[in-house]
């Protein structure tokens, strides 16, 4: 660890501090002056904040103290500029940690392929990791959720930058840099739907196809015998163009022309790589079948028409054969690149990757209610029936043969959707889309909904093509969802469903809104606990389940060591895939690079072969664990609960933080909250955009709020010993206390301490604050450290850099804040007010950006 923290210090801290002397030599307007004074600013920063001023008197002292600007729209341009400077400080630093990966992380490790490898060999366990290949995949789902606030252009440098650092090209740093001066950061228009799909198939094209290909070919190099070639372990979804949920600008259209998008895009990296092997394997016997493969795959791509003409199927039967050729009459030459296309073809098919559709379980309830008053299809007292008569009636449904007649577009593309699903599967395979997601799923009835909704658009009983998952998210509905599944397994007709679709049963578990409802500790103690549950009662049903995590980037959002988790899952929770949504930033913080996604995609795998091979009844829970465990939830909860009640909360967080501009901020297709024209209350309030304000006001209280108070009560009890043995002994309670360690880190009271005495919010901010002074003093006790993430010296190294670069951000935005708060209050029209609040909104894009992780 000392040598990748040397490593990280000398090819990140020390680069960036030579590559940011740069910036001021660029031949741009007035950015020499501008780096000066912003380096300035920073001490400033600093200084004001240990002197507990507040971000308004900082601004105007530094203002006064070291610039001559007395005009209002003056000063603005400075701020302005601070934040163009600073936006491209963290470009800068996001390129020099892609840049330094490969030397900060150990690649052959703990945790990575070889390291897995060196474990089964030693304790010969070939045959326990054979039996486990037979079905254990990681499928990574990508998704549109707006945390990225980086558009593609500004992508694209990062990527190029990176490279010329990696590779010392001054010259060319310097021209990227110059080209990063000249790229605007900001989105004129909201992304469509369509939009945010393109810019993660670009991640697609350019990242995992080749880490996937390398894995699975590592795989099947280090246990030939064990890799099953019907199951590629690596999986990849797609929610962009699918996920309906609370999106009005996702039509049935968009769902076709993303997933025509996918199968071109998998089709073009085919096209690359046989016009590749082309140039090397240039013998008799396959130079004529990789000519053939070259022009049918063109004919595809390029000219209209012929679209059925080539299938995964046939593309590996011909490389099998050229495999064969290769090795019986060429000495084997290149076979190395003949395999790893294959690898790539078992993985990504004609698909590249499962396009999902998820909806709102609302919807679905209002589309029956809809069919009931317009059709015959379903009895006119549908409503007034019980849930079982519902369910009865639901499988007794027959084609709509026009759902215009239903009159609500809404209603409408539901029924279409579930039609376009069997369009998708002719042309890209059933995996391209074969999976129908419901939220806020309270009922069987909302899964059996879904069922008639293939019926209605023409599906036929028992031959549904799709697996239908539920999605479980607030505290409630995490502790009612075994009952809702034992009702579903109970039903005969689902029952043949699950045979035809393998007897398989998916559920998504949300991370999200069941830490928004209940709190850090609560949220992921009830999904464990729903997850041995679902486990137990699927057992009983003789039905294999498999969990779907809703993660977002940060440790409030079910982020962080995300892979220590998986490692952490005892016996009593079903293990069979990891399948887990990858979000925003999390796609290029860890996944932008192809030595990024190979790490960390192994790390996963290796994640959840190892807690099964080795390790799934060392992570099992006593019982008295569990129930301190729960203890500790229980505590937790009611004091996060308390917070959450407070009558000025949400009117707390809309005062103090950017959550107001965020749909402004144009990084996402979707509305910040589902409800759009009613008052913003927490029910309707996405996720995303709470978990987002409260990063941004450096009080993250969605990742340590409640755990100081419940220690503080098990410490009152008499009990404290138990959890310090916890601690050493769970994997699970030690990565949820390093994610909650991480959250407090990226937290700074100092910025809104100003708060503190304000006569209607400061009681609230000094819960907050009180709270995290309670949490940090107990993680020392567990830990031995009152340094935050001691454990994790390069990451804790990152985050001080990256909160550095932000502090003068953090400080302009509450100053924009404070502005326009002052301008509404006293009813001013002033010409600046739209300045302000664009200062606001600005700076949002640089302090997410550093996170990496913070919404």
């Amino acid at each position: 660890m000392d040598n990748a923290l040397q490593q990280f210090k000398n090819l990140v801290g020390i680069k960036f501090q030579l590559h940011n002397s740069l910036f001021t030599s660029l031949p741009f307007h007035r950015i020499e002056k501008t780096g000066v004074l912003l380096s300035l600013f920073l001490i400033h920063c600093e200084e004001g904040y240990r002197k507990q001023q507040s971000p308004n008197d900082i601004i105007s002292s530094f203002l006064k103290q070291y610039t001559g600007y007395t005009k209002e729209q003056e000063q603005l341009d400075l701020l302005f500029r601070f934040i163009q400077y600073a936006e491209r400080q963290v470009v800068l630093f996001d390129a020099l940690e892609d840049a330094a990966f490969k030397q900060v992380h150990d690649v052959n490790g703990t945790g990575t392929l070889k390291h897995l490898a060196s474990e089964v060999i030693q304790s010969q366990k070939q045959d326990a990791l054979a039996e486990k290949l037979k079905d254990f995949s990681v499928r990574l789902v990508l998704t549109a959720h707006p945390t990225q606030f980086y558009p593609g252009e500004v992508l694209g440098i990062i990527h190029d930058l990176s490279r010329a650092l990696q590779e010392d090209d001054t010259a060319m740093v310097n021209l990227y840099l110059q080209q990063l001066g000249k790229t605007p950061f900001l989105k004129k228009q909201k992304p469509t739907p369509y939009d945010e799909a393109v810019s993660l198939v670009w991640y697609l094209e350019n990242v995992f196809y080749q880490a996937s290909g390398r894995i699975l070919s590592q795989l099947k190099a280090d246990f030939p015998d064990a890799v099953n070639a019907k199951n590629p372990i690596i999986r990849l979804g797609f929610w962009p163009g699918g996920d309906r949920d609370g999106n009005p600008y996702v039509k049935v259209n968009t769902t076709k022309e993303v997933a025509e998008t996918l199968r071109k895009g998998i089709l073009k990296c085919y096209y690359f790589d046989v016009r590749r092997l082309k140039r090397r394997l240039t013998f008799k016997g396959v130079d004529n079948v990789l000519a053939e493969l070259e022009q049918k795959l063109y004919t595809n791509l390029f000219i209209p028409g012929h679209k059925t003409d080539v299938t995964s199927a046939e593309l590996l039967e011909k490389m099998r054969a050229v495999r064969e050729t290769l090795i019986s009459q060429h000495n084997g030459l290149f076979l190395y690149m003949v395999d790893s296309f294959i690898s790539k073809v078992e993985v990504f098919g004609l698909y590249f990757a499962t396009l999902d559709v998820r909806q709102d379980s609302s919807v679905h309830e209002k589309v029956f209610e809809a069919i009931a008053e317009k059709t015959n299809l379903l009895p006119k007292n549908y409503t007034e029936l019980s849930e079982d008569e519902k369910i009865k009636a639901l499988f007794n449904l027959s084609p709509l043969e026009d759902a215009a007649v239903l009159g609500n577009e809404l209603y409408e593309d539901a029924i279409e959707t579930t039609s376009a699903i069997k369009d998708i599967q002719q042309y890209n395979g059933e995996q391209g889309c074969n999976r129908y997601i419901i939220s806020h799923s309270t009922s069987a009835l909302n899964v059996i909904e879904v069922y008639g909704l293939f019926l209605l658009s023409g599906w036929h009983k028992g031959k549904v093509k799709a697996d239908i998952i539920p999605l479980f998210e607030t505290i409630e509905d995490l502790q009612q969802a075994a009952n809702v599944m034992k009702s579903l397994y109970s039903i005969d007709t689902y029952r043949q469903h699950l045979k035809q679709r393998g007897n398989t049963q998916t559920i998504m578990l949300g991370f999200s809104d069941g830490t928004k409802d209940g709190g850090y500790l609560m949220a992921n103690w009830s999904i464990y606990k729903a997850k041995e549950e679902l486990t137990r009662i699927s057992r009983e049903y003789d039905v294999n389940v498999v969990f779907f995590d809703g993660r977002g980037g940060p440790p409030a959002r079910g982020g962080g060591k995300t892979h220590r988790f998986y490692a952490s899952m005892g016996q009593n929770i079903a293990n069979n895939e990891i399948q887990l949504t990858v979000q925003g930033q999390t796609v290029s913080s860890n996944f932008g690079t192809v030595d990024s996604a190979q790490f960390n995609i192994e790390q996963l795998i290796h994640a959840g072969i190892n807690n099964s091979i080795f390790a799934a009844k060392k992570n099992t829970l006593t019982d008295e664990e569990d129930k301190l465990l729960q203890s500790l939830a229980d505590d937790s909860y009611t004091a996060y609960t308390a917070l959450k009640n407070h009558p000025y909360f949400l009117e707390y967080l809309m005062h103090a933080s950017p959550l107001r501009f965020y749909a402004e901020t144009n990084i996402g297709s979707r509305p910040a909250k589902r409800n759009t024209g009613a008052k913003m209350n927490l029910n309707d309030l996405r996720a995303i955009p709470f978990v987002g304000a409260w990063s941004q006001l450096k009080q993250n209280v969605t990742g340590y709020y409640g755990v100081g108070t419940a220690f503080k009560k098990i410490d009152e009890a008499g009990k404290w010993k138990s959890v310090e043995h916890l601690y050493k002994n769970s994997l699970f309670f030690k990565t949820l206390m390093d994610n909650c360690e991480m959250a407090m880190k990226k937290s700074f009271f100092p910025l809104t301490a100003y708060l503190s005495k304000h006569p209607k919010y400061g009681e609230l901010w000094m819960m907050m604050c009180e709270e995290y002074d309670l949490t940090a003093k107990y993680i020392a006790r567990l830990s031995g450290s009152t340094d935050l993430m001691h454990n994790y010296p390069v990451d804790q190294l990152s985050i001080q850099m990256r909160e550095r670069i932000v502090l003068p951000l953090l400080t302009i935005q509450q100053y924009g804040i404070t502005k326009v708060r002052e301008l509404d209050e006293n009813l001013v029209q002033s010409a600046q007010k739209d300045s302000y609040e664009k200062l606001v909104m600005r700076c949002s894009f640089g302090i997410i950006n550093a996170g990496r992780n913070s919404a």
